[in-house]
């Protein structure tokens, strides 16, 4: 037996905005500099990625994903300081929630 749950960040209207296929994603823009490779890595169509950022930056109001379209250098996207903070915050949380987990989890099996 094991405790577990799914968590997300939600705006104030109960909006959702943050959770685990936005947190993968940023952290695949993050470490590939490219929107365009970050949804090939994670087996998602550009336009779909594309739209999960910018819905979910509509939703928070602010924008998680810089993008540099073309260019001499072949652009590229790179996250803003929100991105980067969501990330850190939401691993903050899946680690908290793991060690209540597993905290639980011993509870329960031992009360069983």
């Amino acid at each position: 037996m094991k405790v577990n749950c799914k968590f997300w960040f939600e705006d104030d209207d109960g909006k959702k905005f943050f959770g685990k296929g936005n947190y993968l994603l940023l952290k695949e823009i993050d470490k590939t500099k490219s929107l365009n490779k970050a949804s090939k890595n994670l087996k998602m169509s550009y336009s779909k990625a594309f739209n999960i950022i910018k819905n979910s930056e509509k939703i928070y109001g602010k924008k998680f994903v810089d993008t540099e379209i073309g260019g001499a250098n072949g652009g590229g996207s790179t996250l803003t300081e929100v991105g980067i903070k969501l990330i850190e915050e939401y691993e903050k949380a899946i680690s908290n929630f793991d060690k209540t987990s597993k905290n639980l989890t011993g509870k329960i099996t031992k009360s069983f």
